[in-house]
């Protein structure tokens, strides 16, 4: 798009690929007559700020507001940046958020729901997605579309909240879809820790170890640094959380002699868990070491890391540590989620106590 801005000099901006190879979606690639629609708008918004007058707000500044709250106030922005992108601002973008109604929210997280899951797939690539059948796919689905209709909503909300928009009813009164978000949590036996831990390379051994004797995310983990770890109180002080609240890690005296070992006669500045070659963890590095782990210790199906979080949770609550304390340890803000992934543990273990050990009267 080209606009005369006065004085002889021009204003020109790319407003999307052309429809020549691929067809035209609307979004990302337009045919002439929808290039022409955007640019008759660009056009008129262009002459709206350069006479004062506010445009009206749409869903992409919304979206584009919370996520500058979210990457300067909080560690989840880059969540919520791919919800939007991938999901909300293809639908909602240019729509003016006062005209949002009810029923297009409805329509939409339904459709989300009905979706096949995707599978992560390089820019520029036809986008690919699951084909299963599990009997899980459905609530997974309906909780994935839970969590996209919460980012939206709450960019929405603090529109509504600055006073960008006069009311929140439209998205207010959109319910969520119910009893989707409790996972059956999959977490390993002590003999399956075992064996794990023996098919594990020396360096990885350390890494799944600690996130056994800790509960933290693979991200703290690769975080950590040896002067992260207090011999003394035997424990981990965690700085770089997903909520963004530093905490410290209780260990037990075997795991705090095992992370000794790690640190032992090394620099307070060092990272604390490193490959074989003395490189740091990255993103994504644990998947394969962990993807062959499993193969070779016969655990099927296979684990992701975050797996070992929800091992060390349920072996704390089966062995009668509160949840109180298994959520403050977790770095979870309430008991809520720790409640709603392990509560039923601590009952199903007494359960198999007593009946075990109980005496018999016949």
């Amino acid at each position: 798009m080209r606009l005369y801005a006065g004085e002889q000099s021009y204003r020109t901006e790319t407003l999307a690929t052309a429809d020549d190879f691929s067809d035209a979606d609307g979004v990302a690639i337009l045919d002439w007559r929808q290039a022409q629609t955007l640019a008759r708008k660009r056009m008129a918004d262009y002459a709206r700020t350069e006479a004062g007058i506010a445009k009206p707000l749409t869903v992409a500044d919304a979206m584009a507001t919370y996520l500058e709250y979210l990457e300067t106030k909080t560690k989840s922005g880059r969540e919520g940046r791919y919800a939007a992108e991938a999901f909300i601002l293809p639908v909602f973008g240019s729509v003016e958020v006062a005209k949002l109604t009810k029923e297009q929210i409805e329509r939409w997280h339904a459709a989300l729901a009905k979706n096949p899951a995707r599978i992560r797939t390089k820019n520029g690539r036809r986008q690919r997605f699951k084909s299963t059948t599990h009997p899980e796919n459905d609530r997974r689905r309906k909780s994935t579309a839970n969590r996209i209709l919460t980012t939206l909503k709450a960019a929405l909300n603090l529109a509504w909240r600055d006073g960008k928009v006069p009311t929140d009813a439209a998205w207010r009164r959109v319910t969520p879809f119910e009893s989707v978000d409790s996972a059956r949590v999959r977490y390993l036996s002590m003999t399956e820790i075992r064996r794990l831990l023996e098919a594990c390379s020396p360096a990885f051994k350390h890494l799944v170890r600690v996130a056994l004797e800790t509960g933290c995310r693979y991200g703290e983990l690769i975080a950590l640094r040896v002067e992260d770890f207090d011999a003394d109180a035997g424990t981990l002080h965690v700085r770089d959380s997903k909520s963004g609240k530093p905490r410290h890690v209780v260990l037990t005296q075997e795991g705090a002699a095992y992370v000794a070992e790690i640190a032992k006669g090394r620099s307070p500045a060092a990272m604390l868990l490193v490959k074989e070659n003395g490189e740091p963890w990255q993103r994504d590095h644990q998947a394969d070491p962990l993807r062959n782990a499993c193969k070779n210790a016969k655990i099927d199906p296979a684990i992701n890391f975050h797996a070992l979080r929800h091992s060390w949770a349920s072996h704390a609550v089966m062995r009668g540590v509160s949840l109180q304390i298994v959520a403050r340890q977790l770095g979870h803000t309430t008991t809520r989620v720790t409640e709603a992934h392990y509560a039923h543990l601590g009952p199903s273990f007494v359960a198999d106590a007593i009946r075990a050990n109980a005496p018999r009267f016949s």
